[in-house]
């Protein structure tokens, strides 16, 4: 682990300050804060509190030194967040009862969306087989997903893709680190999804129905997309 040494520059702050006004911002915001708005304060560029932010992360991050807090990077923000282990002993502390655990059907769309956006709803909708409107609208409200556009298509339908709140969520730093997920096929075969990848069967780009609008598809969908992302038992939303 790198320490931190105390600057002789006196006109600037030394690595040991910025590490203090990065921690006391973060935790006072509760929510991510932008490399650029953090370089701000510190009077840098958004690239060098970026790389005093990746100096930071071991020491958050160490399994051998386990914390109550985590350092979550992102491609232009971070933010300090309560490990999902102790959700349970944080409620008891602050007398919460309601947990904001999503449910299964929130779950398996917001993996569809997740591994193959950006989407539109009739997307989401043929990978399920079932109508996902009130799952969408539920991710929308719980600003899991956003929309991103509108397809050149007929209708002009809108396109939907995750959020920042999704990657802190889940524990990521960017949508490439979400896992790679096997499918059984109705053939019986095991086919493994990575984000980019579409449920249905070859690439997004060929099956797609925003991808191609004169496309029908007709494929039934993938079997336990639900299992994509952890368990709607293990997921908090707070």
């Amino acid at each position: 682990m790198e320490r931190i040494e105390m600057n002789s520059d006196e006109n600037a702050l030394s690595p040991a300050e910025r590490f203090a006004v990065i921690e006391a911002c973060l935790f006072a915001a509760g929510h991510p804060l932008t490399y650029a708005r953090l370089g701000e304060v510190l009077g840098v560029s958004a690239a060098e509190c970026a790389d005093t932010v990746e100096k930071m992360a071991p020491l958050y991050n160490n399994p051998e030194f386990p914390r109550g807090v985590m350092l979550i990077r992102f491609p232009e923000s971070c933010q300090l967040c309560t490990r999902e282990q102790y959700a349970e002993d944080i409620k008891l502390a602050l007398g919460i009862r309601r947990g904001g655990k999503l449910s299964a059907s929130l779950l398996e769309v917001l993996a569809v969306i997740a591994y193959n956006q950006p989407v539109t709803r009739t997307f989401v909708d043929t990978v399920r087989g079932v109508d996902s409107a009130y799952a969408v609208n539920a991710l929308l409200e719980k600003n899991l997903i956003e929309p991103c556009g509108r397809l050149d298509a007929p209708g002009r339908p809108t396109l939907y893709r995750t959020t920042t709140d999704f990657l802190r969520v889940f524990g990521l730093g960017a949508l490439d680190e979400l896992p790679a997920v096997k499918l059984k096929t109705d053939s019986g075969d095991s086919v493994e999804i990575v984000p980019g990848q579409s449920f249905l069967t070859g690439s997004a780009e060929e099956t797609a129905p925003e991808s191609n609008p004169d496309h029908t598809a007709e494929t039934d969908p993938a079997p336990g997309t639900e299992d994509a992302l952890p368990a709607a038992d293990e997921t908090e939303t707070v």
